[in-house]
Formats: C-alpha cells, sequence, structure tokens
C-alpha cells in the first residue's frame, strides 16, 4: 500500500484537506499584492521638465500624456531655449536636457517610486530594471527554497518565507533610496518563490490523486481574488509607501500558522519519520470521520527505498539524451517561458492601453477568474489542443492591438483582455499538461527546470518594455509572437488526455533504449492515473 492508498482509506479531499486549502489559499491573496503591486507603485506619471527660468516659463507648455509615448515625451526630458513664444518643441526649436528636476501631475498618484527618485528620461530603464531585479529573486527562491523544502521539509520553509515576506516587505515601504528599495524587493521576490511552490507541493502531497487538478485550480482563483482586490486597494491609497506598507503588513498576522499549518506526511514518510507521519495520518482520519484500522496502521505503507533507487539513476541529462525526450522537454521548457513572458508582460504594464489604470486592474483581475474555470472543462478533453487553441488566441489578440490607434484606447483594452485571457488558461494548463509528458523516472527534475525557464521568462517581461525606444509597438509584437510560435511547437507535443502517465524514457521513446543511449532495462515504479501520484518529496 502506497501514500495514495491511504489517502483513499483516510479521505483524499475531506475536512482536513479542505482546511489546510484555507491556510494555503490565505497567502495567495498577499503574494498576488506583491507580484503586480509595481503596476502601482512604479507608475509613470505625465511629467513636465521644470526650468530653471522658474515655473511661469513652461506654463504654455502642457504635462506629457502617456500614450503619447507610455509616459514620456520630448517635452519630459528636455527644455526649449527659447521660452517667450509659444511654439513647442516639435517646431525644431533648439533645446537642452533637462537640468531643474520635473513637475509630475498628481491627478492619478500622490507619488510613485519614480516621482520620488526621477527615475524619468536617463534613469527611466532603472524602474524596468528595478522590477527584473524583483523578478530575478523570484528565480534565486525557486532555486533556493526548493532544494530546502525537500531536506527540511515544507511546513518550515512557508513559515520562514512568509516571515521574510512581511519584514521585507514593511521595510521597503521605509526604503531610503532606490537601491535600498529593490534589494529589499529582491528579498520579497525570493520568498514569494518560497511560499507558491511549497503551498501547492504541500497541498497536493495531501490531496487524493481525483481531487488534485481541481484542488489546484483553487489556489489560482484566490491568487485572482488578489489581483481583483489591489485595484481597490491602490486606488483608496494614491500614496506608493502607504501602499506598499498596506499590502505588506497584515503578512505579520501569518504568525498564527505556527499553530495550524500541517507537516506533510508523505514526505514525513519519505524521510523515514514514519513515527510523525503516522500521528498526522491519525489526526488527519479522525478529522475526516475515517479513523484507521489496527491492521491499516501495521502495515509497510511505503517503498522508499525502491523509489529511492530508481532516482538515483536518472539526472536531468535524461531531459535532453534521446530524440523525443529531447524535442519534448526543449518544447515544454520554451512552453513555459513563453507563458510567463507574456503574463506579466501584460500584466506589469497596463498603463500602456491608455484607459484608466484602476479599471484596467480590475478588468485584468477579473478575466483570470473564466480563464482558469474553462481550463477545467478543455482539459479533460484534450491537452495538447487545449495549450495549443488558448496560446493562439492570446498571441492573436496580442499582435492585433498593434493595429489599433492610440485614440481607441478601448478596443485596445480589449483585445489585450482577450490575450490575457488566453495566456492564463494556457499558463494554467502547462502545469498539468508538463507533468504529463515527463515520465516519472525524470518528472520531478522537468518541473523544476521547465519552473527555472518560466522564472527567466518573468526576469525578462519587464526588460522587453524597453524595445519601445526602438518601436513603441515592438513589446506587443514579441508578446503576440512568441505564444504564436508555442502554439505550433505544442503540435510536436503527444497528447497526453485521458492516458497512462509515461513511466520511463523508454515508454516516450516507444522502443527499447540500451544504457549507453540513456534508456533504462528495468521496470520503474507503478504507474498512476494522475499528475504528481507517484511523488516521494
Amino acid at each position: 500500500m502506497n501514500f495514495d492508498e491511504i489517502l483513499c482509506l483516510i479521505g483524499g479531499f475531506g475536512k482536513f484537506q479542505k482546511t489546510l486549502y484555507i491556510w494555503i489559499c490565505l497567502p495567495q491573496i498577499f503574494l498576488a499584492f506583491h507580484m503586480l503591486v509595481s503596476v502601482f507603485t512604479g507608475a509613470v506619471p505625465p511629467h513636465l521638465c521644470h526650468s530653471s527660468v522658474g515655473p511661469q516659463a513652461f506654463l504654455n507648455f502642457t504635462f506629457s500624456s502617456p500614450s503619447s509615448l507610455y509616459g514620456q515625451s520630448e517635452l519630459s526630458c528636455t527644455v526649449p531655449l527659447n521660452l517667450s513664444g509659444d511654439a513647442g518643441l516639435g517646431d525644431g526649436h533648439p533645446s537642452e536636457k533637462c537640468q531643474g528636476g520635473w513637475d509630475y501631475s498628481t491627478e492619478t498618484f500622490q507619488s510613485t517610486i519614480v516621482t520620488e527618485w526621477d527615475l524619468v528620461c536617463e534613469d527611466a530603464s532603472l524602474n524596468n530594471i528595478g522590477s527584473s531585479v524583483y523578478m530575478f529573486g523570484l528565480l534565486v527562491g525557486a532555486v533556493v527554497f526548493g532544494s530546502l523544502a525537500d531536506k527540511y521539509g515544507r511546513r518550515i520553509v512557508i513559515l520562514f518565507n512568509l516571515a521574510i515576506q512581511a519584514v521585507f516587505g514593511v521595510g521597503a515601504a521605509f526604503a531610503p533610496n532606490f537601491y535600498v528599495y529593490i534589494a529589499l524587493r529582491f528579498m520579497v521576490g525570493t520568498s514569494i518563490s518560497g511560499v507558491i511552490m511549497n503551498a501547492f507541493v504541500l497541498g497536493t502531497e495531501w490531496t487524493g490523486s481525483k481531487q488534485r487538478m481541481l484542488a489546484g485550480i483553487i489556489t489560482d482563483y484566490f491568487f485572482g481574488v488578489g489581483y481583483i482586490l489591489l485595484a481597490g486597494l491602490a486606488y483608496l491609497i494614491r500614496d506608493w509607501r502607504k501602499l506598499q506598507l498596506a499590502i505588506s503588513a497584515p503578512g505579520f498576522l501569518f504568525i498564527f500558522y505556527i499553530w495550524v499549518l500541517p507537516k506533510s506526511a508523505r514526505w514525513l514518510m519519505a524521510n523515514d519519520r514514519k513515527e510523525e507521519a503516522w500521528e498526522l495520518i491519525r489526526k488527519a482520519a479522525q478529522i475526516n470521520g475515517k479513523p484507521l484500522t489496527k491492521d491499516l496502521e501495521m502495515c509497510q505503507v511505503y517503498r522508499v527505498e525502491k523509489k529511492n533507487e530508481v532516482k538515483k539513476k536518472h539526472s536531468f541529462i535524461d531531459l535532453v539524451r534521446t530524440p523525443k525526450m529531447r524535442k519534448h522537454s526543449l518544447i515544454v521548457f520554451y512552453l513555459w517561458f513563453a507563458n510567463v513572458l507574456v503574463y506579466y508582460g501584460l500584466s506589469l504594464n497596463i498603463s500602456d492601453f491608455g484607459m484608466n489604470i484602476y479599471l484596467t486592474q480590475l478588468i485584468f483581475g477579473l478575466v483570470e477568474m473564466p480563464a482558469r474555470t474553462i481550463t477545467l472543462f478543455t482539459l479533460n478533453r484534450s491537452r495538447k489542443f487545449s495549450q495549443l487553441a488558448f496560446l493562439a488566441v492570446g498571441g492573436t489578440a496580442c499582435l492585433l492591438t498593434i493595429f489599433v490607434p492610440s485614440d481607441l484606447s478601448i478596443i485596445k483594452t480589449v483585445l489585450a483582455m482577450i490575450g490575457k485571457f488566453g495566456i492564463t488558461a494556457s499558463l494554467s494548463i502547462i502545469y498539468v499538461y508538463s507533468a504529463e509528458v515527463f515520465p516519472t523516472v525524470i518528472r520531478q527534475n522537468g518541473i523544476g527546470i521547465g519552473s527555472m525557464c518560466a522564472r527567466t521568462g518573468g526576469v525578462l517581461a519587464p526588460m522587453m518594455y524597453l524595445l519601445r525606444r526602438l518601436n513603441p509597438h515592438a513589446p506587443m509584437v514579441l508578446c503576440g509572437l512568441c505564444p504564436l510560435l508555442g502554439s505550433a511547437l505544442t503540435l510536436l507535443l503527444p497528447e497526453t488526455a485521458n492516458k497512462p502517465l509515461p513511466d520511463t524514457i523508454e515508454d516516450v521513446e516507444g522502443s527499447p533504449l540500451s544504457e549507453e543511449h540513456g534508456g533504462v532495462s528495468e521496470s520503474s515504479p507503478g504507474r498512476t492515473d494522475d499528475v504528481g501520484s507517484s511523488r516521494t518529496d
């Protein structure tokens, strides 16, 4: 009897698991806050160069409009040498670089990090770099806290990262300069990965195989709730420091997780801590109203030695050693990268669509709900064509935005919303699809590297908007072409819906493989009927 069979006896998604998912889902709201708050704290309000001649000198000029060049026009960074007339810079009049600082419009924001530290003109790229540093923190956190969780357990890593998130998040609200601010945000980013990954794994390891897909989607819904709530919170709090404090300080309330968050019994068993595991299993069974029998408690329930033996014979090199496995792996890694690149490329730059930033944030948050819901109905029919179709929808909609004039902001926002819908649905699917493409013996290696590719996309997402200097439409062209390429590549992947999971590389290749070609000659552990049911960590 393995752990999944025990879950069937004590209840795969009873009261114990439902309570656990409440504790897992609550932090997701705050994770969304931290992931997307830079939309508001790093916003670039309309601004005008403050002439050293005096404020009266530039009264004849107007603030630059965000729709002119995403918040920055020539007038924002220079001042005309001849200020006596009404002629503007566009008439060929000589000008010089702004020396006296900038005046910012306070119509939408009281303050942002841009207005406080003048991250415009020559220093405008620092704002994008700051967002990329935060995303790099996610990558570092995924690597560091993933391995630490395998060594020390999920619960302790989740608690530690919730503490980091609260302390450094509050610290960022009091940052004395931009460089301290991005360093503190980097630490928050590492903690986000630590919580997201291990909370998902903790929930998965306690949930029966039949309910795992639904349970995973539930956590995504709470991220969407945070997405929507952030729009209202930012609308009420227009000062960036107060907003940063408002999303971070409540994190200290999670201290009560010390007493309510359980350990993973599956992880405890895999690490030969069976007495602790059985104590938790008895507790879960009691809460679910299915107490264990004495006969069951006397069973040897976990075949750790056999599974560990299989793990030692395979590494990440096996992902690219053989032809079909190499093709599948590279395509899946690209899909992870493209999905996250476009998802955050759209989410972090909503001011570019010309509509009210708070309304656009709300709309983009609301789109998350149907996008994640629809995957529940399409996934069981076809993983392959669900992935292909949603990528095609997202990419096509993003490409169409470049043909919409800037004054038709509503149409542009609707197309961006459709693009966000497609990418959000596609991102939900890739979690399930990739876990089914990789065989059991290297599944965790595949998921781990896929996650790293996703974080790389997150790092590059803020940076791709520096391409606006080459062409204002370049970022949206990239947001369109990357998913379309992914859609085409998905045609080369196998269909995995309602099919047994591959256990060995031999299953993927479809023919016997010799050891020298990276294959295995012996059978691997029994097949499973659901993603992750063979996890031992």
